[in-house]
């Protein structure tokens, strides 16, 4: 196999470094795709060396920032896609977790399934209740039964995940790849993963739950009404 790294990035400038640093130690190729940051994040990434960095102008979205990352993959000849986030919540270390899940071959998309975010820990309500109302909707709209369809730790078969023609450019284009990775017949699997929660004030994070909370349920509609216009098709 033949994977490179692919980071997502906005405005991280205070934490990504450090995420660069331990991504570079994977010995695999680095992309880092700066969503339009308007901080530090440009400054910081120019002090690393061995890294390839794409630039949108303005902000675009996680989605957009990841096929970015893709396509930039692909152009290097890999065939797999290995992100995890530039704001430092996951552990890079976990990486040969989900590599290790495609040894026997098999074309699939892994699932970092984070581990450690039980109630009474600094993980936001938010987030445990996105992740199973995200759950059980990628589920009804025909994806896969997963317990964490949130987690931007993931493997991406190339070009497969770029040919399945995601329209969310967003936070939901990681729960509608998943619906339409399962209706292009690409399995996906999840494996264990870390995941560290800064305290109030110390964690960087652009997901704003009320706007994203519409935006996955407008999603989540239209992925249900194709799924239901489909199934009435096919009587």
């Amino acid at each position: 196999m033949n994977a490179a790294i692919v980071i997502p990035v906005y405005n991280h400038g205070p934490l990504v470094g450090a995420v660069v640093a331990r991504a570079l130690a994977l010995a695999l190729p680095v992309i880092v795709v700066d969503d339009g940051s308007t901080d530090e994040t440009a400054a910081v990434l120019a002090e690393y060396g061995g890294i390839t960095v794409c630039t949108h102008p303005v902000n675009r979205g996680k989605g957009a920032a990841l096929l970015t990352g893709f396509a930039e993959a692909r152009r290097r000849g890999c065939d797999w896609a290995l992100s995890f986030d530039g704001d430092g919540q996951h552990h890079p270390e976990d990486a040969p977790a989900l590599l290790a899940a495609v040894q026997d071959g098999r074309r699939r998309l892994v699932i970092g399934r984070r581990t450690g975010m039980a109630p009474g820990r600094t993980v936001p309500w938010t987030s445990r209740f996105g992740r199973g109302f995200s759950n059980f909707w990628v589920r009804a709209c025909g994806g896969p039964a997963v317990s964490d369809s949130q987690s931007g730790f993931r493997l991406y078969p190339l070009p497969e995940a770029l040919d399945l023609g995601v329209r969310a450019r967003r936070y939901q284009f990681e729960v509608e790849v998943l619906v339409r990775a399962a209706q292009a017949g690409l399995a996906v699997c999840e494996v264990p993963v870390g995941v560290v929660y800064p305290g109030p004030g110390e964690r960087v994070s652009h997901f704003r739950p009320w706007v994203d909370f519409w935006r996955n349920s407008g999603t989540f509609s239209r992925l249900l009404g194709r799924r239901l216009i489909g199934g009435l098709r096919r009587r």
